[in-house]
């Protein structure tokens, strides 16, 4: 694993889950909401998120969690050696993003929201898109997914419980890894 792709709905654990394969695996990480959002949730012009991006796939070894454009997504996904999609049921994502959301409003979590936005008041917005997402965008990726250039290099999450097996998993190749 040295060009991972992570990526999935909103509250599934893809931001611990970044953090945790790079200490691991000693790979930098990126994430695209710190790129596309500005301050006050104002989106980042898309030149600026495009040259991010192009920078971070110039590397020899990465991790980028998150969306970003249809484009990007694609072209991430084919630069990857590694692609982990946390896809659980919708059902844990609205749970795990409401547990976020009042961790972070209480102080008691950091690493997200990106700088200079608060989570408290976008979370009825979040909550709308995590749906839209399941129902129309989810498709779209699991078709570009299967594609056969991608669907060898797709490790999919359906759960909590394979999420920790495969992080875990992950922390005992370290060895061979390196």
């Amino acid at each position: 694993m040295r060009r991972v792709a992570i990526i999935g709905n909103a509250g599934g654990g893809k931001s611990t889950l970044a953090r945790r394969l790079a200490q691991v695996l000693a790979i930098p990480v990126f994430s695209v909401d710190d790129v596309q959002w500005e301050a006050g949730w104002q989106p980042a012009a898309l030149d600026k998120v495009a040259a991010a991006h192009a920078a971070w796939l110039a590397q020899p070894r990465w991790i980028i969690d998150g969306w970003g454009a249809w484009d990007l997504v694609r072209t991430r996904l084919r630069a990857a050696d590694s692609i982990v999609l946390v896809d659980f049921p919708l059902r844990i994502h609205y749970y795990w993003a409401l547990k976020r959301q009042l961790r972070v409003t209480l102080g008691f979590r950091d690493g997200w929201p990106p700088p200079g936005c608060r989570a408290l008041p976008i979370t009825l917005r979040l909550l709308r898109r995590m749906r839209d997402l399941h129902v129309s965008t989810r498709p779209q990726l699991l078709r570009l997914l299967a594609e056969p250039e991608l669907r060898d290099r797709v490790i999919i999450l359906h759960s909590p419980s394979e999420l920790r097996v495969f992080r875990d998993a992950v922390a005992m190749e370290l060895p061979t890894a390196m």
